[in-house]
């Protein structure tokens, strides 16, 4: 994807306005009441908030005119359900709104084909995620989702699983300098293990370095082959927690090797 690439869609993205919240406020009861040239200027004085959205998926698609028309789509949709009664500024509503349409776009254009029980299951997952992340004020478990939905955790894990895009082995993991760490630096070769009893050796002793519950992680992650939701249920944490630490590990032992 062209992060630098100035015209998108026929879209000069340097000359793009920005506006301002007071003249948000101006704008949306002209909006709500059909004034097309209002609502134009509204969307035309948002197109960077897509922009700045669109940063987030630049390793999952090479187009990004694609993406940007689908991020409009989501902003447009956010403009006519955004309720001007609450005390709520309008990217706070409008970015999980761009966020979630591009990420449809994305799983429903996944080069791995996924039956669509499992697709439903892994929407409805995802759904009471959001639910009961409200309800707990916290990422919850997939135990926890799975308990929810009535469904075996097995289940849930797998279906979440299989709607996340495959990524390539050379996907940066360790930042985004040229000597980071990639995906496919971490993939373990068990017919060259012997060979490299060295490498071995340095691996240990820096997984020797971490706390325990990084160490759990790691072992668990590039040892057994383990997804992150899968460590996620079993050490008691959310997904997220399981690829912060993971990342933040892999970067220390990095340092240490």
């Amino acid at each position: 994807m062209a992060i630098g690439k100035v015209e998108i869609c026929g879209v000069d993205t340097s000359s793009l306005p920005v506006i301002s919240n007071e003249r948000m406020r101006e704008l949306f009861p002209l909006v709500h009441s059909g004034d097309l040239q209002a609502r134009e200027e509204f969307i035309r004085g948002n197109l960077r908030l897509v922009l700045s959205v669109l940063q987030r998926f630049h390793h999952r698609c090479d187009n990004v005119d694609d993406l940007f028309q689908v991020g409009c789509i989501g902003l447009i949709k956010a403009l006519d359900n955004f309720d001007v009664t609450q005390n709520v500024r309008f990217s706070t509503y409008a970015v999980p709104m761009i966020i979630g349409e591009i990420r449809r776009y994305l799983r429903d254009n996944n080069a791995i084909r996924v039956s669509r029980s499992l697709r439903d299951i892994a929407y409805k997952a995802l759904q009471m995620r959001d639910r009961l992340q409200s309800d707990l004020g916290r990422e919850p478990t997939a135990a926890e989702i799975a308990k929810a939905m009535e469904q075996s955790e097995e289940d849930v894990i797998l279906a979440l699983e299989a709607i996340q895009d495959p990524i390539s082995l050379f996907e940066p993991i360790g930042g985004d300098s040229a000597d980071a760490l990639t995906i496919g630096d971490q993939v373990r070769d068990e017919s060259v293990s012997s060979e490299n009893w060295l490498q071995d050796i340095a691996i240990r002793e820096a997984l020797r370095r971490l706390s325990e519950r990084e160490q759990k992680i790691i072992s668990l992650r590039f040892f057994q082959g383990r997804t992150q939701m899968e460590v996620a249920g079993e050490i008691g944490i959310s997904q997220a927690q399981v690829s912060r630490l993971e990342k933040a590990a892999l970067s220390h032992m990095k340092k240490l090797m």
